[in-house]
């Protein structure tokens, strides 16, 4: 729809004027032949009930469609036209072309952006800040939020469940025919190694408080720390369980082999598992060390204290 042609000062040229809505032309596109020009919504709108020319009817099609010649477009942009807000009470008259800048920032613009200045801080259209409240506003936001997590956290479930899905399924492919490479131990190295590369490296200094038979609450707070450092779901459970000494591999299965091997220790490359004290000791980290001091796919060691 174009310019209503009143807002205008001055006289407008006939070949600015839309012939379909007679006002000037806004956005305009020009047909390939008769060069008629038309605004673009005009012509668009037209164009559902028939593909011609709305002037001389010479078929047209939307495709054909192409932008007026520069020299109408000049013409279109140096023409003077009143403010949209002029209704409420701004006197401005700018540049068709200067039009959209002006009134974004018009002091009378009813929708211009403003903020807040009862606390919130929030910015609104103008026109909504005199029923503007900013609790409403403020919980209105929260809600928003939460439902944003909620569904990001939802979408996230989705997005696992299919990777487990696709898991099984490579899985129970790799099975049926063994002569190809097992795809599924191969992803899982992968989110293994990114896990562990993102934890920090930790150094034992008291290898003596090595607890080797942690109580269930230790152990649930451990594994809650676990999963919040991103640790593939697939191993919590087994890195849980040799926690205890009763899965330790033979150079930690005894107190005498432990203290056989402590000098070994110092080795171990350990990750420290946030906030706790408490490390990883992944195999992926530790191919220097003896197969007899590992165990697959890590071991969870938790200490009472000497962790740096």
């Amino acid at each position: 729809m174009g310019f209503d042609l009143g807002r205008f000062h001055g006289e407008v040229d006939e070949e600015l004027i839309c012939p379909i809505c007679s006002g000037v032309l806004e956005d305009p596109l020009q047909a390939p032949q008769c060069e008629h020009a038309f605004c673009r919504s005009c012509i668009f709108e037209w164009f559902v009930r028939q593909q011609t020319c709305p002037v001389d009817r010479t078929p047209v099609t939307t495709v054909q469609l192409k932008p007026v010649p520069r020299i109408l477009r000049n013409l279109l942009s140096r023409l003077l036209i009143t403010c949209d807000n002029s209704s409420f009470g701004c006197g401005a008259v700018v540049k068709l072309d200067r039009l959209t800048a002006h009134e974004d920032e018009c002091e009378y613009n009813p929708k211009r952006p403003v903020q807040c200045q009862q606390g919130c801080g929030l910015v609104i259209p103008k026109d909504e800040l005199k029923g503007h409240s900013c609790i409403r506003e403020l919980r209105a936001l929260v809600q928003s939020q939460q439902q944003k997590m909620t569904d990001f956290q939802q979408e996230l479930n989705e997005q696992k469940q299919e990777i487990d899905l696709l898991k099984e399924c490579i899985r129970t492919f790799t099975i049926s025919n063994p002569c190809v490479p097992n795809l599924v131990e191969s992803i899982g190295q992968d989110e293994i190694s990114r896990w562990t590369s993102s934890l920090q490296r930790a150094r034992v200094t008291r290898w003596g408080g090595m607890i080797s038979t942690p109580d269930v609450v230790l152990q649930a707070m451990v594994k809650r720390a676990l999963i919040e450092s991103g640790c593939p779901s697939h191993i919590i459970n087994d890195l849980m369980e040799n926690a205890h000494e009763r899965r330790w591999p033979p150079g930690l299965s005894t107190l005498e082999t432990r203290q056989t091997n402590r000098r070994q220790y110092e080795n171990y490359v350990c990750k420290r598992i946030p906030g706790k004290q408490a490390v990883v000791v992944m195999v992926c980290d530790n191919s220097h060390m003896s197969a007899d001091l590992l165990l697959n796919p890590g071991l969870v060691m938790i200490f009472a204290h000497g962790i740096e």
